[in-house]
């Protein structure tokens, strides 16, 4: 029972820790030697660092973002494996990464909306299942011109698809339920510019 206990801690550490690698941070910081934070809406997110840098870092960041989600959920699948049927230490992976993301240590607790690592904690889980969300994310921001829409309708849509498309696990799909409902918090602000008709479209 110890054993499993201090794997249990170093999995959820492991995985906090590689979710507050703060990526956009540290991109702005060395090529426009700006601190993100103080930029837009200050997140440290794909989004805002379009905003500096333009749209070919806006993609690298994104892809970063979600391979930086990816990876701890893929090693603790590795080394771990699954616990009584319900994937117990890759869900708590992801969601170890997905706060880690928006709550770095690095940044005092500050960090981004946890929306391209949480996808990629989807595709780590079921890559179909992350493939369908970030295609639905895509199609709803290109149609609307806003990330926000995009974002909080994929992930709504992410614990239905996993456990309709994907069937899997029901760990799996109560992560995506319960990062679902984060995510649509870390974004209550654009729901309140949304309504105000004050949120920003892309360009």
């Amino acid at each position: 029972m110890t054993g499993i206990l201090i794997i249990l801690g170093c999995v959820i550490l492991v995985s906090y820790l590689i979710g507050s690698i703060p990526t956009g941070y540290i991109v702005v910081k060395l090529l426009a030697n700006q601190d993100i934070r103080e930029i837009g809406s200050g997140s440290t997110g794909a989004t805002n660092v379009k905003r500096v840098l333009g749209k070919k870092w806006f993609f690298i960041v994104l892809l970063l973002d979600a391979f930086k989600g990816a990876l701890p959920v893929i090693l603790a699948q590795l080394y771990v494996g699954k616990c009584e049927g319900i994937g117990l230490f890759p869900v708590l992976a992801a969601i170890a990464v997905i706060v880690g993301h928006s709550k770095s240590v690095f940044l005092q607790f500050k960090g981004g909306k946890s929306v391209a690592s949480g996808v990629g904690t989807i595709l780590a889980l079921n890559w179909q299942v992350g493939l369908i969300i970030a295609l639905i994310w895509a199609v709803i921001t290109y149609t609307t011109k806003y990330v926000s829409v995009g974002s909080i309708i994929a992930l709504v849509l992410s614990p239905f698809i996993m456990h309709y498309v994907g069937h899997a696990p029901l760990g799996y799909v109560a992560y995506c339920a319960l990062g679902a409902i984060y995510i649509v918090y870390l974004h209550r602000q654009n729901i309140q510019r949304l309504i105000k008709g004050e949120e920003n479209k892309v360009r």
